[in-house]
Parts: structure tokens; sequence; C-alpha cells
């Protein structure tokens, strides 16, 4: 019988975590699975929102369940912060010990006349750097200076640095799905697990 590698078993190893997040503004239940294969359940309450997330769990090949019962009577912003702060935190735990994985990405992505690039580091240490100028006020009823808030609950949560840069673009719809079609994929490429490296990828040995 050939023996199986360390890095197989642990791909072999469903990485999924469950959030149940409930506060007085919203109430989430999300299901997130990093070696899936983009199937998706996505009701938020907000369309652009659900859109976006579609796009980043096609793209990056994950699996992903969100329901959202939020406050959006008041607007849309505590749905997005929160969804973005569920997501991070079920990102990090379904990393689990970091054993192996890539770290680090960088990925550019075009959408039609747009162009943005992310890079990740799966450092244990959030940070968010968000350049991204250009955008008008709204897509339809959502207001585009929550794509900020929903990043930053993200980095937050999942600890890792995160940087965005909209290269250009000229439209609003266009520039924000190509950042999110980077996002899925940056992550994608961060949590890979290549057999390249022998436990946790930091001199520290800790992340």
């Amino acid at each position: 019988m050939q023996k199986q590698l360390p890095f197989e078993r642990k791909m072999n190893k469903l990485r999924r975590h469950q959030i149940s997040r409930q506060t007085a503004e919203t109430d989430i239940e999300l299901d997130f699975s990093i070696d899936g294969s983009g199937e998706t359940n996505i009701k938020t309450g907000v369309g652009f929102l659900d859109h976006m997330l579609l796009l980043m769990t096609k793209h990056g090949s994950f699996d992903l369940k969100v329901l959202c019962n939020g406050d959006l009577e008041v607007d849309q912003h505590h749905t997005t912060e929160d969804i973005g702060i569920a997501l991070g935190q079920a990102y990090n735990e379904a990393l689990g010990d970091k054993a192996g994985i890539t770290r680090y990405a960088t990925i550019t992505t075009p959408m039609d006349e747009s162009l943005s690039t992310l890079s990740i580091d799966v450092s244990g240490r959030p940070c968010l750097v968000y350049h991204v100028d250009g955008l008008k006020d709204k897509v339809g009823d959502f207001d585009t200076e929550l794509v900020e808030e929903f990043f930053q609950g993200f980095v937050n949560h999942a600890k890792v640095a995160l940087h965005i840069q909209l290269h250009y673009g000229k439209n609003t719809h266009h520039m924000i799905e190509s950042i999110f079609k980077g996002f899925g994929r940056t992550l994608r490429e961060a949590a890979f697990v290549s057999g390249r490296f022998k436990g946790v990828p930091s001199t520290k040995g800790l992340l």
C-alpha cells in the first residue's frame, strides 16, 4: 500500500467551519468550506452583496452558505459588515493550524475595462490597506463605501494582512466585481497546501 504523504492527509480533511452569529442588528448562519467546488446558498437580503459573494465563491472554488436576517430597515451597513466578520472568522477557523499552507498570494484580475490587484499574508496580524478610488456612491441601492467595511470586518477576524489596489476602471459594478473575483482567487491560493512546506510557514513556528 502506498504511503500517504502528510500534506495529502491534510488535504483529505475537509477544511470547513460553521458560524452562528446573533447580535441586536443581524442574525447570521454561515457555512464555509475552503476545499469546495463553488456550491452556494447565499441570501443576505442585499442583492449586490449576494452577487459579489457568489463571484468570490465560484472563483475561489469554495462552498458557501450564508443566511442573514439584518436590520435593513436601517440600512445595509450592519448586514455587510457582519457578514465580513463571520466570513473572516470562518476562514481563519477553517484553515486550522495552517500547517503547509502557501500563506502568501498576489492576484491581478481584469473585469472588462477594470483591473485590480489583491495581495494577502495569512499572518495572524490584521491589516487592511484599501486603495480604491473612483467608485460612484451607489450600485443600484448598494452603498459602495460598504465594500471597505466588508473587507475591514473580514481582515479583523480572519487575522490576515490584505492589500487591495484598484488600478483603474470606469464602471463601478465592474470595478467592485474585479475586486471580489480577485478576493476569492487570493484566498484560494494562500490556503493551498502544496506539500512544499513542513509545518507552519513561519520562522516563529506559529501563525
